[in-house]
């Protein structure tokens, strides 16, 4: 089931007073709001296949991965399948056996996505990160997508730099100074702030 973050219209709200920027985003894209899953494994095996390709060559890959999986994209489901029928979706080894991994580590109860509810973003990032795969921008991206944390500001992501670069006339990369002063300025609200810069950059809204 896909629902949005309690805090969203308050955060457009905050967001609007705070920064031009974000003003002129939210209001262009005033129907667009982020929604989760509420699905961890459905939003893990999505990232790793985001990694490093860009939203069209995952979006892609993905289609094929879901078909493989007959839309059931369950740990259970993809440990039946093989790691040659997952790279015949478009994934490369590494990928493929992150997955195939975290199935199993879910399936084993290894990991327990539960656990992360109650756990700091930084804790969670770690928590997340142990698993094969899954990196600091992977991990950040599930806060963002499946566990709806308001505070993720994930300055890994080359579309975030590209989109920042762009609408505040900054080089690209922006420095970390600057960087460090629009976290400061989107507090508590960094995510919204991201979602808004990823829309403004890409035709449909990013999804996890």
């Amino acid at each position: 089931m896909k629902r949005s973050p309690a805090y969203w219209n308050k955060a457009k709200r905050v967001l609007s007073k705070k920064d031009r920027v974000m003003k002129k985003l939210i209001s262009k894209y005033k129907s667009g709001k982020l929604v989760s899953r509420n699905d961890p494994f459905f939003s893990l095996c999505k990232s790793i296949i985001g990694q490093q390709i860009s939203v069209a060559a995952a979006n892609s890959v993905f289609k094929k991965f879901d078909k493989l999986c007959k839309k059931k994209i369950k740990p259970k489901v993809i440990k039946s399948l093989t790691l040659k029928q997952l790279k015949s979706c478009g994934l490369s080894k590494q990928k493929a056996k992150g997955i195939k991994e975290l199935s199993q580590k879910l399936i084993n109860k290894e990991f327990k996505p539960v656990l992360i509810k109650n756990m700091k973003d930084e804790e969670a990032i770690i928590y997340l990160s142990s698993l094969r795969q899954i990196g600091r921008w992977s991990a950040e991206m599930i806060l963002i997508f499946t566990f709806n944390r308001s505070n993720i500001w994930p300055i890994q992501d080359i579309g975030l730099l590209r989109a920042i670069s762009k609408n505040y006339n900054v080089k690209y990369f922006p420095s970390k100074k600057f960087l460090k002063k629009l976290k400061k300025k989107f507090s508590p609200y960094c995510s919204v702030a991201t979602w808004y810069l990823w829309r403004s950059i890409d035709n449909e809204a990013i999804q996890y």
